[in-house]
């Protein structure tokens, strides 16, 4: 199982560099071409706006793997130590729920946009590339459910460690 997960850190590592590396040098040359050539490529800005989508969420899902998304801790600050994995506990079934609910309606979101046939640019499907919303919100409230059964079981990171 950890060779698995080491396998799919690696890909979304590898997949968000991509996807940047990609855009980057998809806007430089469309700067070049504008400001050398006097042309651009047409398909260039609506591919870099969903590449944004693409990053947002990839870097989202990134972040879940060890619960290092941005949170208030107010609680973790003030509250004694013995009620810490209790509040963590309903913090994390909080976010999985939120995630399975917006995952589910993202892919009914994609459904819509696939029956209504729309391309994004190229003959690009726009629901091709939409399809990484339900994927990443899928994937962040499972590893959040994985964090409250870890916290069940007493192996949950603690809020109060500092995040390397």
């Amino acid at each position: 199982m950890r060779r698995l997960l080491f396998w799919l850190h690696r890909f979304e590592d590898g997949l968000i560099v991509t996807v940047l590396l990609g855009m980057v040098l998809l806007a430089v040359a469309q700067i070049g071409l504008r400001n050398f050539g006097g042309v651009s490529l047409v398909w260039a800005e609506p591919l870099l706006r969903n590449a944004v989508l693409w990053i947002g969420l990839l870097g989202a899902m990134i972040a879940s793997r060890k619960d290092e998304h941005i949170r208030i801790d107010l609680a973790a600050n003030f509250l004694p130590e013995r009620l810490l994995p209790w509040v963590t506990g309903v913090v994390d079934l909080f976010t999985a729920g939120i995630c399975l609910l917006t995952g589910w309606y993202s892919v009914r979101f994609v459904i819509e946009e696939y029956q209504f046939g729309a391309t994004a640019f190229a003959g690009v499907p726009s629901w091709l590339l939409q399809a990484v919303i339900p994927l990443g919100f899928t994937v962040m409230a499972l590893r959040y459910l994985v964090l409250f059964g870890l916290g069940l079981r007493g192996r949950r990171p603690s809020m109060r460690e500092p995040v390397a």
